[in-house]
């Protein structure tokens, strides 16, 4: 379907590189196009929706976003109310998607709706739904505190006709599709916080080293110089963590879990290497002229989207069973 045949790793290194861009933005939006919104069509698509969706998203002529949250459902995707009710050999969807990436921009979204009546772990379908059709709105481009190179849309859907044939695998499996769709997005997404985090550290270490107070570097304050030492080890175990995820997820094995500790430690880590280093900077950190500044403002999202820093706790707990399956 014109991409390189290559295994997720290589999907991985893209992601670290594409950290030394100086935003959060653009390497989300290409992260929602290589690994959040395309990897169930790609595993359970037909050939037929393939050809039609996933070539022009490969070769870059079409651009995805993925339709799963909703004003009353982030983390909850259980709880979504979008519907897509049968009618003849169609869909009719009615709802809206909230926090779309690339929502204002987008060819066509991966849509998850409710399909049936039934439980609702097994009564949602993921959708090739075309941005084009009579019945989307646009609401609005959302202004957030970051990432604001990415465009964020809220959009609704009033008696949207969909093809039946455009649902992804089969009727009901969407929910167990997305959530395998989420393990990928949630290793991309800590693979592009490491360069940045090193790029802060290693931007505060230089500052640090000629911004002079009480007559000394601040880098020679033992204050300063162990905790950099210390965020840059904790760095260090974040990618060990995350290439083990990755590792065995290219072997075949359910990598949940690693990649839950791992999304988790990336949001976290993510939060207080910017804000150490930023405190570090003094008033120029509070500035809009250095990158810590950015980075504080871009990657508080880490801990949000994708799932909340809570989500991946209960997920976690989950698989040590430190608590019982409700």
């Amino acid at each position: 379907y014109g991409g390189m045949g290559l295994d997720f790793s290589y999907s991985i290194a893209v992601a670290e590189e594409l950290g030394n861009i100086r935003c959060g933005g653009i390497p989300m939006a290409i992260g929602v196009q290589a690994g959040m919104a395309t990897p169930a069509l790609t595993r359970f698509g037909s050939d037929e929706l393939k050809k039609q969706f996933l070539m022009p998203t490969i070769a870059g002529d079409f651009v995805v976003c993925l339709g799963i949250s909703e004003a009353g459902a982030g983390s909850d995707v259980a709880n979504i109310k979008t519907t897509a009710v049968r009618k003849g050999d169609e869909y009719v969807i009615n709802g809206g998607k909230m926090w779309t990436t690339s929502g204002c921009q987008a060819d066509w979204m991966c849509l998850l709706a409710n399909t049936s009546e039934g439980p609702p772990h097994r009564n949602k379908s993921l959708i090739c739904l075309p941005m084009n059709l009579p019945g989307i709105h646009i609401a609005k481009k959302i202004d957030k505190l970051g990432m604001r190179s990415s465009d964020t849309a809220q959009i609704f859907f009033e008696d949207v006709r969909v093809p039946i044939k455009n649902v992804i695998g089969e009727e009901g499996k969407g929910f167990t599709y997305q959530m395998l769709q989420f393990q990928e997005e949630r290793l991309w997404g800590v693979a592009t916080v490491l360069t940045p985090l090193e790029t802060v550290i290693q931007e505060t270490i230089d500052y640090t080293h000629q911004r002079k107070v009480f007559g000394q570097p601040i880098l020679h304050n033992q204050a300063v110089h162990f905790r950099l030492a210390e965020l840059a080890t904790e760095v260090e175990l974040l990618r060990s963590l995350l290439h083990r995820a990755v590792a065995l997820y290219v072997e075949g094995n359910d990598v949940t879990k690693f990649a839950s500790m791992a999304k988790l430690k990336a949001g976290r880590l993510a939060r207080e290497v910017t804000d150490s280093c930023l405190q570090f900077w003094g008033g120029m950190g509070f500035t809009s002229e250095v990158l810590v500044s950015r980075a504080y403002r871009d990657f508080r999202l880490m801990s949000i989207g994708g799932g909340t820093d809570e989500t991946m706790l209960s997920i976690i707990c989950k698989y040590m069973e430190i608590l019982p399956n409700k």
